[in-house]
């Protein structure tokens, strides 16, 4: 029996995938990195961010992808200011949820300061019993975010589920012993969730509940 579902935040949750590439984006810019395309951003969604720009400019040198990142952690928070839309059906899921009992926590690529902000922003710290950041743990794919949030609430890998939109999410999942499920209309195509062998692959995340077997299908 599931007891507690775990959520990976950017393209899972919130459409927040536009803002982090563009926002990488103009930090390359301003730091005069070479020049990169909004899919080459798109596709390290999930990793840390330190990983995340050695992903995408393996060629910079350690000053350069520090002032880099300066630019980008300045240029995210400056402009945006408003709450991210949530993804359709994720509010009414979260609720359904807690109601049932089942706990919610969240395991993001994002900083600490970086999921604070957005939970303060879309008023959401009240769904989830803890999370983890990458800044607290090991970028994914390594297991140690799920195996601290298990730790901590005294729970076995089957007794939880990993909800992702990228193959880092999922073989995060899967390093830690635990089933996962891809949601599709994030940053990763529907092939490359394939790949990681899923419990599910989803195109709405209130399809999570029949899965879970919270209603029927």
């Amino acid at each position: 029996m599931v007891k507690l579902v775990i959520f990976d935040w950017d393209g899972t949750l919130y459409d927040s995938i536009a803002g982090i590439c563009n926002s990488m984006l103009e930090a390359g810019v301003r730091a005069g990195a070479p020049k990169r395309e909004y899919d080459d951003i798109k596709n390290i969604i999930g990793l840390s961010l330190d990983t995340a720009i050695e992903t995408v400019w393996p060629e910079l040198d350690d000053a350069h992808r520090a002032e880099l990142t300066e630019h980008y952690k300045h240029i995210y928070v400056s402009q945006d200011q408003t709450p991210p839309n949530a993804y359709e059906g994720v509010l009414e899921l979260l609720t359904s949820l807690q109601a049932s009992g089942i706990q919610l926590a969240v395991a993001t690529g994002k900083s600490r300061r970086g999921l604070n902000r957005v939970m303060g922003l879309t008023n959401t710290e009240g769904f989830f019993v803890t999370s983890r950041c990458a800044d607290e743990a090991v970028s994914k794919p390594h297991p140690l975010m799920l195996e601290q949030i298990l730790a901590e609430l005294n729970l076995s890998p089957d007794e939880a589920i990993m909800i992702g939109d990228t193959e880092y999410d999922l073989k995060m999942a899967a390093n830690a012993g635990m089933r996962s499920v891809g949601v599709t209309y994030g940053a990763h195509h529907q092939d490359r969730l394939k790949a990681c062998n899923p419990h599910a692959i989803i195109s709405d995340i209130r399809q999570l509940t029949s899965i879970l077997g919270l209603t029927t299908p």
